[in-house]
């Protein structure tokens, strides 16, 4: 292996050579395959390869959709990107299931984001908080220039404090600002009126007549949002009458029985972190599908998700359950910040056709929809754990995987799919069965109903 300078400034198909040449036993193998991802329309691909840095190739992702959504009595068709085809079975069946319940209902909490300017200042605090009612006004007034759009929308800062954190770190402090940034996710938007608080701070310090000395110096650490918004906030929610749950696993769980076992599940999440980071990661099974189908940030709502989710001190669940009076409830709280305007939005071509799938929704909108996956996603999960196991379903759905790991025929596909119509599935059982219809020691005639 060698090093290499300037390889950023290299054209895509140098990149792409160095890359082969160095990391692959047959370069030209590699570089065929990565370059039949490219997209056939050039100036699509030149998009794709602005995204991101150093661009070799594009990776693909399956783009799936989870029909019969009833929200707030609107219904849907939901786009999902994701990898593991159980999850968009387990949102669609989810999703049918309470569709005939009533649906889903959601409500936004609130909306507000987070923005710091944490800096570091030797004076006497009490002069500080003092003066900083007088810089409050000249913050906003100085960053109408940035702000001006955003007000126009019905946005912008809701609320600048300055928080002093001298008891946790020496001469820390913060200016702790609050924003709205209707349908955009806002990190621009933030990030840059930040910055400019920042040098607004730093002049009004050198120019303030009652500080001297050091009091007129401040050091700015850094001027950056946060991706915790606990203020930024959505519901997802189903109820219904018990008995309307219905039976389960064959009519082997009565919905008292299931709506019991189903509400311990939920309160063992809620106690027990172990439990809870499995259950919560189920949740986001379904949330980073719609989140990456609609071009949105997974990462921060997983950042945030998660925090949330620990806000006591210790990490729970982010579902919730009670049984009272004969009703069973199931709901879903969880903060995010998504956008339905700018960023990749309106670039990735997916991404387009995946707002326009929802019906092209507002950013309150979007979230409802995607905290209600979230909660679908989850029910979907725990009604299995508490019925007919995990696997059952989840190694029916990975049978095409197995198979197409094993190298299987389409002949081979089609006999294994009938063969394991009434069997658990695993890797073993496949490797058996493949390895017995090849010797010739079992035959199975498909079903012709594919």
């Amino acid at each position: 292996m060698k090093s290499i300078s300037g390889f950023s400034k290299l054209s895509k198909r140098k990149k792409l050579r160095w890359v082969v040449e160095n990391f692959f036993r047959d370069p030209e193998l590699v570089t065929r395959e990565l370059m039949s991802f490219w997209h056939q329309n050039d100036q699509q691909q030149r998009i794709f390869d602005d995204f991101s840095e150093n661009t070799l190739s594009n990776y693909y992702m399956p783009f799936g959709v989870a029909p019969n959504f009833i929200i707030n009595d609107k219904e849907y068709c939901i786009p999902m990107v994701i990898e593991e085809s159980s999850v968009v079975a387990a949102a669609s069946s989810a999703g049918k299931f309470w569709a005939k319940r009533g649906g889903f209902k959601a409500e936004i909490i609130g909306t507000t984001k987070i923005g710091q300017v944490h800096f570091v200042w030797k004076g006497d605090s009490t002069k500080l908080k003092a003066i900083f009612q007088e810089l409050k006004p000249i913050l906003r007034s100085d960053t109408d220039h940035i702000t001006k759009n955003m007000r126009k929308r019905g946005g912008g800062i809701l609320k600048i404090d300055l928080l002093d954190m001298t008891h946790l770190e020496a001469d820390y402090y913060q200016i702790k600002t609050e924003f709205e940034t209707c349908d955009s996710m806002g990190a621009n938007f933030i990030n840059s009126v930040l910055e400019e608080f920042g040098r607004i701070f730093k002049n009004f310090l050198q120019n303030h007549p009652d500080l001297e000395g050091t009091e007129k110096e401040a050091s700015i650490i850094m001027a950056i949002l946060s991706n915790y918004t606990p203020d930024c906030l959505v519901r997802a929610s189903v109820k219904c009458k018990i008995e309307d749950l219905g039976t389960f696993d064959g009519g082997k769980t009565d919905a008292a029985t299931f709506a019991y076992k189903f509400d311990k599940a939920v309160k063992i999440a809620n106690l027990d972190p172990h439990r809870a980071t499995t259950h919560n990661k189920g949740i986001f099974n379904g949330i980073d599908a719609v989140i990456l189908a609609t071009a949105n940030d997974f990462r921060a709502i997983e950042a945030c998700g998660h925090t949330y989710a620990a806000r006591d001190g210790q990490y729970r669940s982010l579902s919730k359950t009670k049984i009272e009076d004969g009703i069973f409830e199931f709901w879903l709280d969880i903060p995010m910040a998504v956008g339905t305007v700018g960023g990749l939005t309106s670039l990735h071509p997916l991404a387009k056709r995946s707002l326009e799938m929802l019906g092209n929704p507002k950013a309150e909108e979007l979230m409802s929809i995607i905290a209600t996956v979230g909660l679908a996603q989850n029910f979907a999960a725990v009604k299995s754990l508490v019925t007919v196991g995990i696997q059952k379903g989840h190694m029916k759905m990975h049978l095409m995987n197995i198979l197409n790991h094993m190298e299987a025929s389409e002949k081979e596909i089609k006999a294994a799919i009938q063969h394991f119509k009434d069997r658990v599935v695993s890797f073993t059982a496949v490797r058996e069965f493949l390895n017995s219809w090849r010797t010739g020691k079992i035959a199975v005639v498909p079903a012709h109903n594919d």
